[in-house]
This record gives C-alpha cells, structure tokens and sequence, in this order.
C-alpha cells in the first residue's frame, strides 16, 4: 500500500510542522499525542466505517463517463464524491474528527469554511453527535454561498462572520483559531483541508483517504488493475486531492495531478495559484508555500471557487510537488465555468466549481486510447447555482 505519512514532528521533507502560539501548545499537543491511538482502535475504526456506510452513504460510485471518455479519447471515470451526504468529501473527514473530539472529551466544536461544505459537514456531525457547533465564514463567501449559510444554521450551528482582510477562507481560519486560543479546554477546532499545524494535515488525510482506498477496489472489479494512469483532483488547502491520491503516491505507474485555481490568469493579480507563483513561507501554523510579497506579507488570493480561494496549499501537497510525486497546474475562472456547464449538458451532472477546475484539465492533457483517467469530483454544483446562473448566456 503507497500512503504518505510525516514524520514525528509533523513535517514532510520540509514542509509541516506546528509554528505556534505559545498559548496554542495544550491544543496542539493534546491532539499529537493521542489521535493515532484513538483512530487506529478496533472499536474507532468500526463506528467510523459504519457510519461512513450507513450514514454518509459509501462507498461513492465511480462512474464510467462514454461521453467523456468518447470525446477525449481515453477511458474517463468520475469518483462521485458529490454523492455523499452534505455533498461533498468533507463529511469523511467531520464524521471522523466528531468521533475523535467526543473520545478527548470535547463539548463544543469550531471550524472555519470557505465554500460552506465543510461548514454544512461540521454542522451535519455536531447535530448527530449533540455537540455544539460555531462556524466561522468569510463574509463575502457568506454572500456567495448563502444556501450552504442556510443549511448550516438549520442544522443547529452558529455562524459567524469574518470580517477582516479580503473576508474570505484565510481570514475564517485566522477567527477559529483566535477562538481556540480562548477556549483550550472544552474546545475542539475541525480543520477542513491537509493545512494548519501537525497532526491535523495527516489526520485530514487519513480520513479521507478512503477515497482512493474505494478506488483501488472499484478500478479493480471494472479492470482488473487497481492502479489507473491519472488521477486528477482540484486543490486548493488539499483535502479531496490528497484522499485521492493517498493509496497511488509512488506506485510507478499513476500520475498524480492537482489542479489549482488560476482566478483570472497567474499574472492577472488575481489567482490563487500557490504553486505558480508561491515562495516558501508559514501560514496557520505549518511550513508551505503560499503567495506572498517580497516582504512575506500574504497577497490576498482570488477563485471564483470559495473553497479554492486560499493562498496556500496543504505541506502535503508542498512535499508532492517538490518530489515530482505529483504535478501541480492551474485553471481559471472562465475555463472551470466551462467546464461546468459541459459536464452538466454532457452527463447531467451539475459539478461543484471546484471540482469543475479538475474536469477542465482534461481539455489540456493527450491521452493514448487505454490510458485510464479517474477526475474526483469533490462536490455537487448546488452551492453554486448563483455563479452559475450569471454565466447561462456566455458563449461555450
């Protein structure tokens, strides 16, 4: 099995680690200190995958596309994470740090959202798990994604604004932490994405994983080989990318592509594309690259996506890059639109914006006939049916 794990400081290569407060230190240690002894548990992981089958509704299929596959001349299946309860990856990982937070003995629950799934998923397992619930969202993706706001508040959770910087993901996380900070004992902080400081970018990841475990096996059954050619997968902290890629990191045959948000173009100014144009910096407590000025002060990032709207990238992913274990490219706005709306047309399958970046990839690769292709789409289009609506009479 090809999985990627950090070493006891948290840090892969030189990409990770825990950069924090002093005052942050009980958090963080009580959390390195015992989460791999809870999750490896018999009795951990059996409540986990029960709920994962019975509740969150895996293993998600992975869908045979004969339109994509016709139209680009391999054999293009679609992983429909969008298929999941909430609508999106994320409850693989809130149904899993909801089982470790009562284990620690947690009675209240933060988290920070960007596009709002994590947000409806922490809000989705603290209503099951009868645990209080507050999440914090960038103002200006409240306006964006206000039916995600709406279902967070029907399912008991509070929701508060953010209201510095560019009132976005960044700023949501800078808030959760803040909070954190001031609540260390009863408090249990739900990151949504492989970022912040260890152990969280290898706990995200061990939860989602079971992405790519179902692939193995559902590849299999369909093939007869366990390991596609690609995986393609949207990135921007690195949660859905990272379970998809988890079991096929170095197994000599499976090329693993990321696909960051490009906003306008890399030079427009306005791009979130932390591979491109990132330096080597420190951004919520781990060492990555993200997108900062000569001085190191953070260049607000920009995606029509909210969930790709960060400006850095999880140190997983920082790591992949650098080896060569996983190729990083971007797609803009208008082409993940596109995107969109082809899939929609094509398959009738409306995609999160997101997800529409990894689906607009397959316009720029060449493929031989056999080559096998799996996209992971993270997320249904919903959420997005605002943005989309603006773009219904633009030109495909």
């Amino acid at each position: 099995m090809n999985s990627i794990h950090p070493d006891k400081n948290g840090f892969y290569g030189e990409f990770g680690g825990a950069f924090i407060p002093e005052m942050l230190y009980p958090n963080i240690q009580e959390l390195q200190e015992q989460y791999l002894g809870i999750i490896n548990t018999t009795e951990f992981q059996q409540e986990f995958q029960s709920l994962l089958k019975d509740y969150v509704g895996r293993p998600t299929p992975l869908f045979y596309s004969k339109n994509l596959s016709a139209e680009f001349g391999a054999h293009i299946y679609l992983k429909r994470e969008d298929l999941n309860h909430t609508g999106a990856h994320k409850i693989n990982n809130t149904i899993g740090q909801i089982l470790l937070a009562k284990r620690l003995h947690k009675k209240r629950i933060i988290a920070e959202t960007g596009a709002g799934q994590h947000g409806v998923a922490t809000a989705t397992a603290c209503a099951l798990a009868g645990i209080d619930c507050t999440i914090f969202m960038g103002e200006i993706d409240i306006q964006r994604q206000m039916p995600n706001v709406e279902r967070m508040k029907l399912l008991g959770a509070k929701v508060v604004p953010a209201t510095s910087g560019s009132k976005t993901l960044k700023d949501a996380t800078n808030e959760a932490i803040r909070e954190w900070i001031n609540n260390p004992v009863d408090t249990h902080y739900i990151i949504g994405s492989v970022v912040g400081p260890h152990p969280y970018p290898d706990l995200v990841a061990r939860f989602q994983s079971v992405i790519s475990q179902e692939i193995k096996q559902q590849l299999f059954e369909k093939t007869g080989d366990e390991n596609p050619d690609y995986i393609i997968a949207c990135i921007g902290g690195g949660s859905n990318a990272i379970g998809a890629f988890y079991h096929f990191i170095d197994n000599g045959k499976t090329k693993l592509i990321a696909v960051e948000a490009g906003g306008e173009g890399i030079n427009s100014g306005k791009t979130a594309a932390t591979i491109a144009l990132g330096k080597k910096g420190i951004i919520h407590g781990s060492k990555t690259y993200l997108i900062q000025t000569e001085d190191g002060q953070i260049i607000e990032p920009h995606s029509i996506s909210a969930g790709l709207d960060y400006p850095g990238i999880g140190p997983i992913h920082a790591y992949l890059h650098d080896t060569g274990k996983a190729i990083v490219v971007n797609i803009t706005d208008i082409e993940a639109i596109e995107a969109a709306f082809y899939l929609s047309r094509k398959d009738g399958i409306i995609p999160a914006l997101e997800s529409a970046h990894a689906l607009a990839y397959l316009k720029k690769m060449k493929f031989k006939s056999d080559d096998v292709v799996i996209v992971n789409l993270s997320g249904r289009g919903d959420k997005d049916m605002s943005t989309y609506q603006k773009f219904m009479n633009y030109e495909h």
